[in-house]
């Protein structure tokens, strides 16, 4: 196991070697999840390009730190990671709340980044409301007082009635740290990227799964809409999550997308 010390925080991640004249792509995992659930899209992509992937702070085996986070806290964590590992002009590729620090990370530092792969993710992700009631109901029952609730927007019906791996995805929520958790949800809270978003002008694909119920369609869609010349992508057949659902068609749109990038032709427009 690899870990970096950044900000205070002990942050896992795992390193993929790949060629040289390739841009490294960065994987930056969901509220709730830790970087696992990239594992059958990576497997994909294995030897064709270098791969980073790490669990934020507050997930998975990175350390919690001082919890409530703001977005910018998670933003400098990448920053931390990117710098320590020698990465600039990376592939960042962020599911939900990791869209919402990939689009950080560009406002902040447009350098680090080559391209964007935003995926079931948002400019800006519910309300001020909405997410106090779900501290507050995680404050008073813990994960497992709002997990079935989740779980419904993350997957299809079909995945979790068929598909035997459903229970380990929601066991990995349950599992989770609590001040972690709650501590990303007051992060999602406070970020709006709705004006820095605007100003994106990097290669950018947006991606959504058709039955998603935490970032719908029409919100990635409004997303798309504000990055000058993003490309648009509906996934059929799954929910918010579908480098787990349908990983060999998310695969094929990202190496669809990065193919002309690589090559130097337009990607977009």
């Amino acid at each position: 196991m690899q870990f970096v010390q950044v900000n205070g925080v002990s942050l896992h991640h795992q390193i993929i070697g790949g060629p040289g004249n390739k841009p490294v792509i960065v994987f930056i995992n969901s509220l709730g999840t830790d970087f696992r659930i990239w594992r059958d899209v990576i497997v994909r992509l294995a030897g064709s390009y270098p791969l980073l992937t790490y669990d934020k702070r507050g997930h998975g085996l990175s350390d919690v730190g001082q919890a409530p986070y703001s977005i910018e806290d998670h933003v400098d964590d990448l920053i931390g990671v990117l710098e320590h590992l020698k990465v600039r002009d990376a592939v960042i590729c962020g599911l939900s709340v990791g869209g919402l620090i990939a689009q950080g990370l560009y406002a902040r530092r447009p350098d680090l980044v080559k391209a964007l792969i935003l995926c079931d993710t948002a400019h800006k992700i519910g309300t001020a409301d909405m997410w106090a009631a779900r501290i507050s109901a995680i404050e008073q029952t813990g994960l497992s007082g709002i997990v079935d609730g989740v779980m419904e927007r993350w997957f299809t019906p079909s995945f979790r009635e068929n598909d035997p791996a459903f229970p380990g995805y929601r066991n990995m929520m349950l599992r989770q740290p609590v001040e972690g958790y709650t501590g990303t949800c007051a992060a999602i809270r406070d970020a709006d990227f709705t004006e820095a978003t605007k100003r994106i002008a990097v290669p950018t694909l947006c991606v959504v799964g058709d039955q998603d119920g935490a970032t719908p369609p029409e919100l990635v869609l409004s997303l798309a809409k504000l990055v000058p010349g993003a490309r648009y992508e509906v996934i059929q057949g799954a929910g918010h999550i579908p480098c787990v659902e349908q990983p060999e068609i998310l695969t094929t749109l990202i190496e669809a997308f990065l193919a002309p990038i690589i090559s130097g032709e337009p990607a977009h427009g």
